[in-house]
C-alpha cells in the first residue's frame, strides 16, 4: 500500500533527494530522527525489521565512509513479511474507479538526479510538487505520488513497464522530446493525463486528447502580445528603436506587429540606439503618448536606450512615453525599476516570480527550512512551478474527476507565479494560453494584466 504524503514523508523524500532519486514507489513506515548513541542495529531491532532491510530502504547508508549522526532522518520501512492493514475506509477509496473519491494518483517521470543542470532543476520543481502535494493535503486532498527518475539518455519505454505508471490518473513529464511519443501514446492507451511542463519539439498537443502542454511556442506568445499590444496602445504612437544587436531574434515579433500597423492603417516611427540626439528626438509624438518597442531584449542595450529616453525627456519634458518590452526584463528589475516606474512599462510573460507577495515568501521559508537551501536563482523558480502545477491539475482532478480539462471556466486556483488557462486544439490535447502582462505603473506599483 502506498502511503498518503505527510509533511514528515516528504522531509524525508528531500533528505534522499539531495543525493539520489529512486524509481519507485513511496513505501515507507515511518521517519526517524537519529538521536545520540543510536545505532544501525539498535535502530532497525527496535522497529523489529532486520538491519539489511533497515539499510536497503536507506541508500545512503550504502556509500563508503557513511556515518550515523544525530540529527539525520532515515527512513523506517516496513518488514519484509508485512504488509501495512490497510483501514476500511482506504480500502474503500482505493477500490473507487471515481478520482474524486480517492487518492489521487500521480506519477512524475523527469530526470530527478544531481548529475547536471537539467537534474537538479527537475529535483526543485519535483520538491515544489510535493510541497503542493503537502499543503492539498492539510486542504482534505490526498495523492499518491510515483517518482522516476527518466534521464536523458533513458528509454522511456522501460519505465512504462512498472505496474504503477498504469495506475496513475496524471502523470508530469518528459522532459526530452524523444520521450514524448511513447509516453503520450501510453497515456493515451491508459486514459491517463500527461502534463508536458517545460518545451518540447513535436506535435503530441495536436493528436492525442490525453496531453497537457504548459509551455506555449514562440509563434504562440508572439501573437498574443500583439494582439495585447493592439488592445491597449490603440491611441499611442509606437516608436521603434532599432539596437543594432545581430544576435537578437526580437525581430520577428517587431516585423509582425509593424504589419499590423500597415494593415490597420496606424502610423509608427523608426529610429536607432546610434542616432544622433536630434534624429533621435524626431521618431517621437508631441501631441500623443509614445510607445517604445526595442527589437532586442538585452540588458546592455536595453541600458542605452534607457539613457537616450532620459536625455529626451529631460530637453522636451511634455513628451509621455512608456516602454513596452519582453520577459527577459524581469530579470534586469534590481537595476531598472525605477525606470520601468518612470516609463510605465508592459512586459509581456506567461508567468511572474513576485519576490514581495507574502505567500511566495511564506513557501520560499518553507523550501529553506526543509531543504537546508533556497530555491536556485532563475526565472521562473522551478520549485514554484511545480508547486503551482500540483495545485492547479490535482485541484481541478479533485474537483471535476476526468472532466477537468483545465479551462478558464474550471478554474480552481490562483498561482503563485505559473497561471494555466486550457484550451483544446482541435480534436487533439489541451494547450496552456495563459497570458499577461506586467504593469510597472507611474505610482510604483505592480500590476498583472491578465488575458
Amino acid at each position: 500500500m502506498i502511503k498518503t504524503i505527510s509533511k514528515y514523508m516528504l522531509l524525508a523524500v528531500i533528505a534522499l533527494l539531495c543525493v539520489n532519486v529512486w524509481a519507485q514507489t513511496l513505501k515507507w513506515r515511518d521517519m526517524y530522527q537519529v538521536k545520540k548513541k543510536d545505532t544501525l542495529f539498535g535502530i532497525a531491532k527496535s522497529y523489529g525489521i532486520t538491519l539489511e532491510e533497515l539499510i536497503t530502504a536507506n541508500p545512503d547508508m550504502k556509500v563508503a565512509g557513511y556515518e550515523l549522526k544525530k540529527g539525520d532522518y532515515i527512513f523506517i520501512p516496513y518488514p519484509s513479511t508485512q504488509k501495512p492493514a490497510a483501514s476500511a475506509t482506504q480500502r474503500a477509496l482505493s477500490s473507487s474507479a471515481d478520482v474524486r473519491n480517492r487518492a489521487i494518483r500521480v506519477g512524475v517521470m523527469l530526470p530527478l538526479h544531481n548529475v547536471d543542470g537539467d537534474g537538479k532543476r527537475m529535483v526543485e520543481y519535483y520538491r515544489g510538487l510535493l510541497m503542493g502535494c503537502d499543503s492539498l493535503r492539510q486542504q482534505g486532498i490526498s495523492t499518491e505520488v510515483y517518482a522516476w527518475n527518466v534521464s536523458a539518455d533513458a528509454d522511456v519505454r522501460q519505465t512504462l513497464l512498472k505496474a504503477e505508471a498504469k495506475k496513475c490518473d496524471i502523470i508530469f513529464g518528459p522532459l526530452y522530446t524523444k520521450q514524448v511519443r511513447p509516453l503520450a501514446d501510453f497515456c493515451k492507451t491508459a486514459g491517463i493525463k500527461l502534463v508536458i511542463p517545460f518545451s518540447i519539439g513535436g506535435d503530441e498537443v495536436v493528436r492525442n486528447p490525453q496531453v497537457y502542454q504548459v509551455y506555449q511556442s514562440t509563434d504562440e506568445l508572439n501573437n498574443a502580445t500583439i494582439d495585447a499590444f493592439l488592445e491597449r496602445f490603440a491611441k499611442q504612437h509606437p516608436v521603434f528603436i532599432d539596437c543594432n544587436d545581430s544576435t537578437s531574434k526580437k525581430g520577428i515579433f517587431t516585423s509582425a506587429l509593424r504589419n499590423q500597423f500597415s494593415a490597420r492603417g496606424i502610423k509608427y516611427s523608426i529610429t536607432n540606439l546610434r542616432s544622433p540626439e536630434d534624429a533621435f528626438a524626431k521618431a517621437f509624438s508631441r501631441t500623443q503618448p509614445n510607445v517604445v518597442v526595442l527589437n532586442t531584449g538585452r540588458s546592455p542595450e536595453l541600458s542605452v536606450a534607457l539613457a537616450k529616453i532620459n536625455g529626451l525627456t529631460a530637453n522636451a519634458p511634455g513628451i509621455v512615453i512608456s516602454l513596452f518590452g519582453y520577459t527577459e526584463w524581469l530579470m534586469y528589475t534590481k537595476q531598472h525599476l525605477d525606470h520601468f516606474f518612470k516609463y510605465n512599462t508592459y512586459i509581456p510573460t506567461t508567468f511572474y516570480y513576485n519576490p514581495l507577495s507574502t505567500k511566495t515568501q511564506q513557501l520560499e521559508n518553507s523550501y529553506r527550512r526543509w531543504f537546508s537551501m533556497p530555491m536556485q536563482y532563475a526565472l521562473p523558480r522551478f520549485a514554484l512551478t511545480g508547486y503551482d502545477h500540483a495545485q492547479f491539475f490535482l485541484r481541478g482532478l479533485h474537483k471535476y474527476g476526468k472532466a477537468f480539462m483545465g479551462t478558464k471556466e474550471q478554474n480552481v486556483y490562483t498561482a503563485l507565479q505559473t497561471p494555466m488557462s486550457f484550451q483544446r486544439v482541435g480534436n487533439g490535447g489541451m494547450q496552456n494560453v495563459a497570458f499577461m502582462l506586467i504593469h510597472y505603473t507611474y505610482d510604483r506599483k505592480i500590476e498583472s494584466l491578465a488575458y
